[in-house]
């Protein structure tokens, strides 16, 4: 657990920058569930991004890739782009961020 909340706050840490532009709002309920991070726009016109966290345990025998889009999967079953939707945020980018050690891969879709 400690891993993947280290790995959360350096993602936070890196996303402040954006503050002008989004609220960025991390651990909240969302459609049926809890994202790691959204980035809310300020201007509904501008792209909304949800992001999900996986992170491999090494007993587990899952690819990053296959981890990543178990993160996408997440995203859309859970609904957790629904505060996107209230907002009326139409262009959203889902990422699918996996981990294990240094080693990370992202994958993505896009949603109109």
């Amino acid at each position: 657990e400690e891993p993947e909340k280290s790995y959360h706050m350096f993602v936070l840490g890196m996303l402040i920058g954006l503050k002008e532009r989004y609220e960025v709002k991390s651990n909240r309920e969302s459609g049926l569930g809890r994202y790691e991070v959204i980035l809310l726009p300020k201007n509904p016109s501008d792209l909304g991004i949800v992001m999900e966290f996986k992170k491999i345990h090494p007993s587990k025998k899952m690819s990053l890739k296959a981890a990543a889009a178990s993160a996408l999967k997440q995203i859309e079953e859970k609904q957790y782009a629904q505060d996107l939707f209230d907002r009326n945020v139409r262009r959203i980018l889902y990422l699918g961020i996996a981990f294990e050690g240094k080693n990370t891969f992202i994958d993505h879709r896009f949603k109109k």
